[in-house]
């Protein structure tokens, strides 16, 4: 079975499916693995524009397997032959590099929350750039229930920037879970749809982005997350300021202005 399924829906918007359904797509290693491959590769894949992850069944991701908890050395690569610890830690790296290499696609990437997204499966939603949930989603910083710390795959990173410190540490304290009504309320997600409905919520938002230059989402993406980390107002203007420089001679802003006088949609130049 293929654990992760690609479909282009329209041109430029792919949608990538966790596939283990029985599981709730819980992650294992070969999804994990399959799952952080996908977003590397697009990276070099100039003709998607935008994408849409989601879960198959009835669930959007239930987080670490427990069930394959007892993997060991050689279910990850490069891990042949080491201790339980070695292999352990590098598993833990192998997880935070999926998050990463969500965080970090040059992509924009839409979450479409069809139902439970806890400990890792919270992670993946929110190294997502937008975030749409069914309304029977289910959401949950749920490591702190294995015994461990709740600042698990970027949780202690995104989840306050996303819903302020006193709530995220009421949600990674206790480790509750909190359905799609309040996950809305707090700006965890940006929508909540019926069951229905999610799918073609998240394929707007997907042509909306496509309908932008590539510069400008580009950039717009990887400014948004320079900001978020700036140390001043002054550090955020200054890379703006450059990046608006940059973005006047692609010819884009002209070709704007052209068709906007012309009552066309830009055609917009490559890169």
């Amino acid at each position: 079975m293929t654990v992760v399924l690609s479909e282009t829906l329209e041109q430029g918007i792919l949608q990538l499916t966790m596939n283990r359904p029985e599981r709730l797509n819980a992650l294992d290693a070969e999804l994990t693995g399959a799952l952080t491959e996908c977003f590397h590769s697009l990276n070099r894949d100039r003709q998607v524009r935008a994408v849409i992850l989601t879960g198959a069944g009835r669930g959007f991701c239930a987080g670490a397997d427990l069930k394959s908890q007892g993997e060991g050395p050689g279910a990850v690569p490069g891990t042949d032959g080491m201790s339980r610890l070695g292999f352990v830690y590098k598993y833990q790296e192998y997880l935070a590099d999926l998050m990463l290499a969500i965080y970090d696609c040059d992509k924009p990437v839409i979450a479409a929350v069809n139902g439970a997204a806890v400990g890792g499966g919270l992670a993946i939603a929110m190294a997502c750039d937008v975030r749409f949930a069914a309304s029977g989603a289910k959401f949950g910083a749920a490591f702190i229930k294995t015994g461990l710390s709740a600042c698990d795959v970027g949780c202690s990173y995104l989840l306050p920037r996303l819903v302020g410190v006193s709530a995220a540490s009421e949600l990674m304290l206790t480790g509750r879970v909190f359905d799609a009504a309040e996950a809305r309320s707090l700006g965890l997600t940006s929508r909540t749809l019926e069951p229905g409905d999610l799918q073609a919520a998240a394929l707007d938002s997907a042509r909306a982005m496509r309908e932008n230059s590539e510069y400008g989402v580009w950039m717009t993406k990887k400014g948004l997350h320079a900001a978020l980390d700036a140390p001043s107002l002054r550090h955020a203007m200054e890379l703006e300021n450059r990046t608006q420089v940059l973005g006047y001679f692609s010819g884009c802003m002209e070709e704007s202005m052209q068709a906007f006088a012309e009552g066309r949609p830009p055609q917009w130049r490559p890169l």
